[in-house]
């Protein structure tokens, strides 16, 4: 008996540990700042300045006290900052809580905890059936001085000035590569910009993210500044972590992001980031901006399944910064989750934070006590039971492309899924003041007197003869349509799951 539980346990270790791309198309991520998140000490009053940027006592301790409250929004995986290293000393913007300014990639962050809570909070993730994933930086090391005046010596293991471009400062983003060889800085930090093309410094990278991800039991990586590392560099560090890896490439073009697929298994999706948030950050967004990028990054990007989808995250001001209406945070949201590619929400966006440009949009979570109750929390958690159960429906949902089949100048209706089993979302733009109306909506691939279900009003329509079908819309509220006899055992609207 002793044996058979061990061989289970070490099957379930397989199945979560070491994710591939296909396991994380299914994934639904909460990312979240480990500095910002909790602390071991459960504190909901501790104070948390962001414009000073100072460390304020996350740790990883704290994120296994809360994972009840991340997965209560059926997130199933989460994203921490890195884990490495840092300087000590404080800098003109203040001290490396984010994590983002690495010293020594060998040893780990004594802010956030010791060796064995990361090994812990692994295990609490893991425990839940959830997956870990890890930011990290490659393309360069901490400011400890600048330029003849950085110490190289103190890093580890690029000890040595040879292993680093020389200093000069990126000064056009156009200019590849001055993106690729330059450093990261101006007058007040600079980022030593390390040489990616040398063999050795290759080997180093590879080496060390294999340790890594093995020492830590990590199921997928989040890599920071992705473009200003040369795209050789990629594949094989891919290869070398051994698990998915998802790329910052910051530049909303995607004939120019979508090519660094080739060499990652993902990217975040900053071309849909800015016509998404363009589209519902006031009553007179875009809709066919948002319309047509859709169809341009299904067309350009390798897998728009594979691509992390967001509308907030700690280097962009938050999505309530522009406004406060809480309709359409809500679309907003929506798309995220149940658009192609793999959701990432932004701790404290479930809490509507409002801060705006860096360092301002790093809040403490903490500090909003973690309400399970707040429009957004509930919001994103049913947004959450709707994907997760439309995957468990449809084998092919997953990997069938978002198709926009309506637009309007205040409306964007999509479809994934097949025939049968397909999901139908329509977002609005028209705000919490927006009218009450039915939108007879077309080209839904639903039959004519279908029940259908409207999943966050719980409303019961039924499809016309011609095949439209009258889709309620009030407050500038999203909707989602579902078969209605497709509900057993979803924890939707009423139906009870067996396994929830």
């Amino acid at each position: 008996m002793k044996d058979i539980l061990l061989l289970i346990v070490a099957l379930a270790a397989t199945v979560v540990l070491g994710a591939s791309p296909a396991q994380w198309r299914t994934q639904s991520i909460y990312f979240l700042l480990t500095d910002r998140f909790a602390r071991t000490d459960n504190s909901t009053t501790a104070a948390c300045n962001t414009g000073e940027r100072q460390y304020c006592g996350g740790t990883w301790q704290g994120i296994i006290n809360q994972l009840d409250y991340i997965q209560g929004m059926g997130f199933t995986a989460i994203w921490i900052t890195p884990v490495t290293g840092q300087i000590p000393q404080e800098t003109g913007y203040g001290e490396a809580y984010h994590g983002y300014w690495q010293q020594d990639a060998y040893t780990l962050n004594s802010h956030y905890g010791t060796a064995d809570d990361l090994k812990k909070l692994a295990s609490a993730v893991h425990a839940r059936g959830m997956y870990l994933m890890v930011d990290v930086v490659a393309n360069h090391m901490a400011f400890n001085g600048s330029g003849d005046a950085t110490t190289y010596s103190a890093y580890n293991p690029f000890n040595s000035q040879e292993y680093f471009h020389n200093l000069c400062s990126i000064t056009n983003n156009d200019n590849q590569t001055q993106v690729e060889d330059c450093w990261l800085a101006d007058s007040v930090v600079s980022l030593p910009d390390l040489n990616t093309t040398r063999s050795d410094v290759k080997t180093m990278w590879y080496d060390w993210i294999g340790s890594l991800v093995s020492n830590y039991s990590i199921d997928g990586l989040r890599i920071d500044t992705v473009k200003n590392v040369q795209k050789d560099f990629w594949p094989g560090y891919n290869k070398a972590a051994g698990v998915y890896c998802v790329g910052e490439v910051f530049d909303g073009d995607a004939e120019f992001t979508c090519p660094y697929q080739n060499d990652l298994d993902g990217v975040l999706d900053y071309p849909m980031y800015y016509p998404l948030l363009r589209a519902f950050e006031s009553t007179n967004g875009s809709i066919s901006d948002l319309y047509n990028m859709i169809n341009t990054v299904k067309s350009t990007c390798n897998d728009s399944t594979l691509l992390g989808t967001f509308v907030e995250n700690h280097d962009n001001p938050r999505f309530a910064n522009y406004t406060s209406d809480m309709s359409l945070a809500k679309n907003a949201a929506s798309f995220t989750v149940l658009a192609d590619g793999i959701p990432i929400i932004y701790a404290g966006q479930e809490q509507h934070y409002h801060g705006g440009n860096d360092p301002y949009n790093r809040e403490a979570t903490w500090l909003s006590s973690y309400s399970t109750t707040s429009p957004l929390y509930t919001h994103i958690a049913t947004s959450n039971r709707i994907r997760t159960h439309a995957i468990g429906q449809d084998s092919g949902y997953i990997t069938y492309k978002n198709y926009p089949i309506y637009q309007d100048n205040s409306t964007l209706a999509m479809r994934k899924g097949y025939n049968g089993t397909q999901t139908i979302t329509v977002l609005s733009n028209l705000g919490a003041s927006g009218r009450s109306y039915n939108l007879s909506l077309p080209g839904t691939g639903y039959s004519a007197n279908q029940k259908l279900t409207e999943l966050y009003t719980c409303t019961n329509v039924t499809v016309d003869a011609d095949g439209s079908v009258p889709v309620p819309m009030a407050s500038g509220l999203p909707r989602v349509l579902y078969p209605a006899d497709k509900l057993s055992n979803s924890s939707l609207c009423g139906h009870n799951s067996t396994t929830s």
